[in-house]
């Protein structure tokens, strides 16, 4: 795992010196083929918390998969109960790990959101990301030319991905059991006061 090295947030101000953090809702960004569900899924059992992800919960609310609310309610609709959603989970204050959307940190309010919260951004390659993710219907935004289309996303994304989170774990080798390791690991270094707290 390479963690990466400190951010600098919007107006230039470094992401770390935010103010103090005590963690006790973990969140996931990164983009499709990350592995945000498995690892969660993961990570949610080692600490002994509940596992939120946040398509799961805006596909049963609406009572269809995403790709069906894409091709039937557009995008719009689906980001407006994207933003519920991530609210939803992250408020409340009880601990747990919330796997969010790749597009739900576009959205400014759930930006904002995210970055006070333990985010951590799964930074998967291009190769490896498009590889896991492969032609898959249920991958809306991918459906058309998935290599390229993925880039396209991920060089929009990537800045705010970085803006929203602390920590920075480099996917590609790892497996979801090792990368949830590494997640508890820092989680328990910033409990302790050793992470890089905002």
């Amino acid at each position: 795992m390479a963690e990466s090295d400190a951010h600098t947030g919007e107006g230039g101000e470094p992401a770390q010196c935010r103010g103090p953090l005590a963690p006790r809702v973990v969140v996931l960004v990164g983009p499709p083929g990350a592995g945000k569900t498995a690892v969660g899924s993961v990570l949610a059992r080692v600490l002994g918390w509940p596992f939120v992800d946040t398509d799961a919960v805006v596909a049963e609310r609406a009572g269809m998969s995403i790709s069906d609310i894409f091709l039937t309610l557009g995008e719009a609709q689906f980001r407006a109960w994207e933003r519920e959603a991530v609210s939803d989970a992250i408020g409340g204050g009880a601990p747990r790990v919330v796997a969010v959307g790749g597009g739900a940190p576009m959205d400014s309010h759930s930006a904002d959101l995210l970055s006070e919260q333990f985010t951590v951004f799964l930074d998967v390659s291009e190769g490896v990301g498009v590889r896991r993710v492969g032609l898959s219907g249920a991958r809306p935004l991918l459906a058309a030319s998935p290599r390229a289309r993925w880039r396209e996303l991920m060089a929009e994304r990537r800045p705010v991905y970085l803006w929203v989170a602390r920590h920075v774990v480099h996917v590609d080798t790892l497996t979801p059991k090792a990368t949830a390791t590494q997640i508890a690991r820092l989680l328990g270094n910033t409990a302790k006061g050793k992470g890089r707290g905002r």
